[in-house]
Order: structure tokens, then sequence, then C-alpha cells
């Protein structure tokens, strides 16, 4: 999976902005915290949810089963905006 290229990130301090450009049917903007970032930093090439749950626990102390469902929830979210490319 990849982000799709009709969404572009927009990085503002603590704040993470996913705005859709083009040719997206979803109108309005994602807003996230520093988990989101990281995850999409990773969806910026061709990866899969295990790989983004290995980076972000090298990233971060704490237990998988909270970054995978950290990770889940955002790539669920990331989903029905149409934000990805599988």
């Amino acid at each position: 999976m990849k982000l799709n290229d009709d969404f572009i990130v927009h990085i503002s301090d603590d704040e993470t902005l996913l705005v859709p450009v083009g040719g997206s049917d979803f109108s309005g903007i994602v807003k996230g915290n520093k988990t989101l970032q990281i995850i999409l930093e990773c969806l910026q090439k061709d990866t899969d949810e295990d790989r983004i749950v290995q980076f972000m626990k090298d990233k971060f102390d704490a237990p998988e089963n909270v970054i995978r469902a950290d990770v889940q929830k955002a790539l669920a979210n990331l989903r029905k905006v149409g934000a990805l490319n599988e």
C-alpha cells in the first residue's frame, strides 16, 4: 500500500494535515498528530502494516499491541477518505 497521489501532506508544528488535491472524491482535511505523520512518511513508498508497526516500535517505547491498534485505526481512516492505493 502507498499514499494516493491525490493527497499531499502538510506538517505544521505538532499537527499533521492530509489535504486532497486534484482527482480525489474526498473534500475535507484530515488532521493528525506525530503518529499520523510517521505513518504518512512510511506510506510515501510501498509498504505494509507490519513494516509500519515495526518502524513505529523502533521510534516509540510502547507495546506492540498498542502501536498496531493505532496503525490499524489510522489506516482504516485513510481508507475511508480514499487516501491509500492498495
